[in-house]
């Protein structure tokens, strides 16, 4: 079941063709990899779909129901490639103000955090400031901002660089359980050897096309 799909995306930005007709499809419960190398379009795509970017030509459809831009639709996640957290902040106090954007309060809040810090392997961390996490641990936080809502569909735009082996092994295994639960995830990256080993499906991109897909 395909519950979402990209159709002839184009996307020119100047005299730059971001996207140049880029197509394909998620399935239910899919971890799948956006491969291609920097420059190649994933980011613009990823935007695109999230509704942060107004394509010039070309649908994207999620749950059969077309994209607008400057609208998020409410089954997304997002984890951007910049870490979108406040270092000044504690990890709990982070998901709380990310929460609060998401329309949770209350009791159902304080729910949602708990789960989100144990899903990431935070919970003994959560009252320390931010600038005080490794690297691989700021990573995981940008994640668990991204799932606080328990999105049915998860965007990662290279949510493993810069991190080492351990924790890119950790932020895998996490994603997995996700997928086994039955979130659909796109996560990009230029790593082919980690969409191979790591993903159940790979999407090549260059150009702003996709040139192949499959296992």
């Amino acid at each position: 079941m395909n519950i979402l799909t990209v159709s002839n995306a184009t996307k020119r930005y100047g005299a730059v063709q971001a996207l140049t007709g880029a197509s394909f499809a998620l399935r239910k419960g899919e971890l799948l990899a956006l491969l291609g190398p920097n420059g190649a379009g994933k980011t613009t795509l990823i935007r695109a779909i999230a509704g942060r970017v107004r394509l010039d030509g070309g649908e994207i459809r999620v749950f059969d129901q077309p994209v607008t831009a400057g609208r998020t639709p409410t089954e997304l996640g997002i984890v951007p490639q910049e870490l979108a957290v406040y270092p000044l902040l504690t990890a709990r106090e982070n998901l709380d103000s990310f929460g609060r954007l998401q329309g949770l309060s209350g009791a159902e809040l304080g729910k949602q955090v708990d789960w989100a810090l144990e899903r990431t392997g935070l919970t003994d961390r959560a009252r320390e400031p931010v600038k005080q996490f490794s690297g691989g641990m700021r990573r995981r936080l940008n994640i668990a901002c991204g799932i606080l809502h328990h999105p049915r569909i998860l965007l990662l735009d290279e949510p493993t660089v810069g991190v080492d082996p351990q924790s890119r092994d950790r932020i895998y295994a996490m994603l997995g359980e996700l997928a086994r639960e039955g979130v659909s995830l796109i996560l990009t990256t230029h790593h082919l050897e980690e969409a191979e080993a790591r993903c159940s499906r790979t999407v090549i991109i260059d150009h702003g096309k996709v040139i192949e897909s499959g296992t």
